[in-house]
């Protein structure tokens, strides 16, 4: 078996004014992502994404990676990653060459799913759970006069769903930020978990002043309180702020995540598989939080391919720390509106509430609709 071709999708789609999002980066929308399709010369094929705008991933894929790949054995995944990172490490260590490193990794592990008839789970030695509790992400900003009272009816609706966890945006300045949790946690009780991310808005400093000011608020965790390049940033909130911290979706390879882990800068480690080196690299990325005894809640985002990519890696990660009653895995599950993920499946992900069904069909699990494939390519 060798790899035959190499395709690159870009897919768009814009989103009606309506749906409409916004995060401290700035206002979302358009949906898009980049999926890469590798095929062998008997006829198998495999599926990966790559996290952030497709236009670069694409001439990445397509001029430098694919060209190296053609006639190689796809099942022999780990030579191919270490090819294509140490041959353009010099200028391409991290954001969309890691990203694009990232599809091709993925697209690899389903095809060599498919090829052996099994789940990627079960080639990473095994599903340590069938099922998984997800967590809501949405709560972001909307074109409202009282965004308070929007995310609280938003809030609302996921618990009526079934959610029993769920993560808002902050970012839009302390008092803003403060009213808002205040109002989504007053709606959704006590009992239910509720993170906030800021998406990096924050200097350290002001990060430390918003985890103090929503201290009553009981918050599961505080994300990306500061930009990823400022490591000490990390440190100094996690020192002073009474919740745990997480980050890491923007942080590419074992190297990168190797000072958040030794550092201990965060409680929990949000490696995306899209994004950080694929299944190869997440796996990596995954002992070394074990070694330093972090928890790993993957990050996700992204098209059905990303979802059913992720899935299969929450499958296999190990509780952490084991015991008889260990601390269940949360699994992000994005609530945003997005085509590209509810609609690109043939065989969606079954969810009961807030638990999911872990797809057991070989490779990713999942089954392509090729006519929205091309539907919404740019």
């Amino acid at each position: 078996m060798k790899i035959q071709a190499v395709h690159a999708y870009a897919l768009r789609h814009a989103l009606p004014e309506a749906e409409v999002f916004g995060s401290s980066k700035g206002w979302h929308a358009v949906r898009q992502a980049l999926l890469v399709e590798i095929v062998t010369d008997d006829g198998l094929s495999g599926f990966g994404e790559a996290y952030g705008p497709p236009a670069v991933n694409r001439t990445l894929v397509d001029e430098l990676y694919a060209p190296r790949l053609v006639g190689r054995d796809p099942l022999e995944h780990a030579v191919i990653w270490e090819d294509l990172y140490n041959t353009f490490r010099d200028y391409g260590r991290k954001g969309w060459p890691i990203a694009a490193i990232s599809a091709v990794d993925i697209a690899l592990w389903d095809l060599k799913g498919k090829a052996l008839g099994q789940p990627v789970s079960k080639l990473l030695g095994g599903a340590f759970r069938t099922q998984i509790r997800a967590y809501a992400t949405g709560l972001y900003r909307h074109r409202v006069e009282d965004n308070a009272r929007a995310l609280a009816r938003e809030a609302e609706a996921y618990a009526a769903e079934g959610f029993g966890a769920m993560k808002m945006k902050v970012g839009f300045g302390l008092d803003e930020d403060l009213r808002n949790v205040r109002a989504v946690r007053q709606t959704i009780g006590a009992e239910r978990l509720l993170a906030m991310d800021a998406n990096h808005a924050y200097d350290a400093g002001q990060a430390i002043r918003l985890a103090r000011k929503v201290e009553d608020c009981d918050l599961a965790w505080f994300e990306e309180p500061v930009v990823p390049e400022d490591l000490d940033g990390y440190c100094q909130v996690k020192a002073a702020a009474r919740m745990p911290i997480a980050g890491g979706e923007t942080e590419f390879t074992r190297w990168g995540f190797r000072d958040l882990c030794v550092r201990r800068a965060v409680d929990i480690l949000q490696p995306d598989i899209c994004g950080c080196g694929g299944f190869t690299e997440a796996w990596r990325i995954a002992a070394l939080a074990s070694a330093s005894g972090l928890t790993v809640f993957p990050h996700v985002w992204g098209t059905a391919v990303g979802l059913f990519a992720s899935l299969q890696l929450a499958a296999a990660l190990p509780p952490n720390p084991p015991a008889m009653l260990p601390t269940e895995l949360l699994f992000e599950l994005d609530r945003t509106p997005n085509p590209l993920r509810d609609q690109l499946a043939l065989n969606p992900p079954k969810r009961a509430g807030d638990r999911i069904d872990l797809p057991t069909g070989p490779g990713l699990g999942l089954e392509i609709d090729r006519r929205l494939l091309e539907r919404y390519r740019a």
